[in-house]
């Protein structure tokens, strides 16, 4: 039991008013997030490259159009702090109008890259463009917004003895549900068509309202307040975003997560493109990279225990998972020349460890950084969220736009005949990921120095992570 209690987060995560069984309930939305990032990032990005033939910087460019949304994750996060309800409820709504809008653009997605893709008998030209962007941004308003709420709700039910661990099994079952989701379609995906592109799709569609529905029930009670309680003022969000900033070192801390992000990231839409392109890996074996890149991750957890367990504080962590990063981007970097899959997916693999142990580890020093006044969880999750989310679509943009743009230059003589090679813009963009990793670790510097490390009296496990 002991051993059980060190590595299985939810078994110390419960607490009175929010027992086993309900957390692991509510943790069923961030399965669901994980697995429209799969589509999204991972899967549907190879498949209008590779088999629909879609030009990276068209797909580049709809992948990161949740950007559009994602600044607004703090202040998504604080108007459910200050939401005001007949009933009481505060997150409940914003996870469930969350919920309801991932559905809606995974359900119209298919359809809209069949027609970006040429598939059209009738309509204009720029349909496929309008529709296809409408289901992304669809699908990443749901995800934002899906959650920052569930995330601050599982906050608001726990104990501040358990807050940490609890955050810590909602990550960890995002990642389950990455790993467990490549899988199931990669295998539903074995035998591509335009059909089968179709069910898959809808499926996830309705299996994110299903999850979602199920993990928000019954979980936040009803406070019914009166019609004088609600007309009071709610506080104004500048206030308490100052509230928040001076608080800690909340600029640099940002700071690092965007330009630690932009550095993990930029390969999203290309690594599976680049298996299969490069490599000539099939549509299955490259959407078992999202998987890898799970495991990996949950690694990041184990080592990062032992390291806290020795007295280090989350920036360390972070700085260590940078390093991690860089180190993994350059097996990818070497697995074209010398032919190597298995290079390839250690690679993969080493970038979700280092990218995990990052982002848990950032996550962790956003939810101790000290708040005062209006400055609330959401607002806090909502601020972490914001910065990592904007990153992340400018750097699916910027990887695609530049993968394209090097490989034209190569491809027509331009660089000269040793970078005439196909490999040459993905390569571009793994070495600059190296690059932009270096800065964050400078960047993460005097944050490290100046942040009492934590002191744990016993081993700590995935339980504890983040706090």
């Amino acid at each position: 039991m002991s051993a059980l209690s060190r590595y299985v987060p939810f078994t110390d995560a419960a607490s009175p008013d929010l027992s086993a069984a309900q957390l692991l309930r509510l943790s069923l939305f961030q399965v669901s997030v994980g697995m429209a990032s799969v589509l999204l990032l991972g899967t549907l990005n190879r498949v209008m490259i590779v088999e629909l033939g879609v030009a990276a910087v068209v797909v580049a460019g709809m992948i990161a159009i949740p950007v559009l949304v994602a600044p607004f994750r703090a202040l998504l996060g604080f108007r459910s702090d200050t939401h005001r309800s007949a009933i009481g409820w505060k997150r409940i709504p914003f996870l469930w109008f969350g919920s309801l809008w991932q559905f809606g653009g995974l359900a119209i997605m298919p359809f809209a890259l069949l027609v970006l893709s040429g598939q059209q008998a009738v309509g204009p030209s720029w349909a496929g463009e309008v529709l296809a962007a409408m289901a992304f941004l669809m699908t990443g308003i749901g995800l934002h917004m899906t959650q920052t709420a569930g995330l601050a709700l599982a906050c608001d039910r726990a104990t501040e003895e358990t807050r940490h661990q609890v955050v810590a099994l909602l990550y960890v079952m995002f990642l389950v549900g990455m790993g467990v989701s490549a899988v199931i379609v990669g295998w539903l995906l074995r035998d591509f068509g335009p059909v089968r592109l179709i069910r898959v799709v809808q499926g996830a569609a309705v299996a994110t309202l299903v999850l979602n529905l199920v993990a928000l029930w019954r979980q936040e009670r009803m406070a019914p307040m009166t019609a004088a309680e609600r007309a009071v003022p709610r506080p104004a969000f500048r206030a308490a975003w100052s509230d928040y900033a001076a608080g800690g070192q909340a600029g640099r801390l940002l700071a690092v997560v965007a330009l630690g992000t932009l550095g993990f990231q930029m390969q999203d839409i290309l690594l599976e493109p680049y298996g299969g392109e490069i490599l000539g890996l099939s549509v299955s074996a490259t959407t078992l990279l999202t998987a890898l890149w799970a495991g990996g991750a949950l690694v990041g957890f184990l080592l990062a225990g032992r390291a806290i367990a020795n007295g280090w504080n989350p920036y360390r962590l972070a700085a260590t998972g940078v390093l991690a990063g860089i180190a993994a981007f350059c097996a990818v970097v070497f697995a074209a020349p010398v032919g190597s899959a298995v290079l390839f997916y250690a690679g993969a693999t080493g970038i979700g460890l280092g990218g995990g142990l990052f982002a848990v580890a950032t996550l962790m020093a956003a939810m101790t950084m000290p708040v005062r006044g209006e400055a609330g969880r959401g607002l806090a999750l909502g601020a972490w969220g914001a910065a990592q989310a904007t990153a992340a679509g400018l750097a699916i943009a910027l990887g695609g736009g530049l993968r394209d743009l090097v490989g034209t230059l190569a491809g027509g003589g331009h660089l000269g005949s040793a970078l005439a090679v196909p490999g040459t813009g993905y390569s571009v963009v793994y070495h600059l990921e190296i690059g932009l990793l270096f800065v964050t670790l400078i960047v993460l510097g005097p944050l490290v120095r100046t942040h009492r490390p934590i002191q744990v009296g016993r081993p700590v496990g995935l339980a504890e992570f983040p706090s």
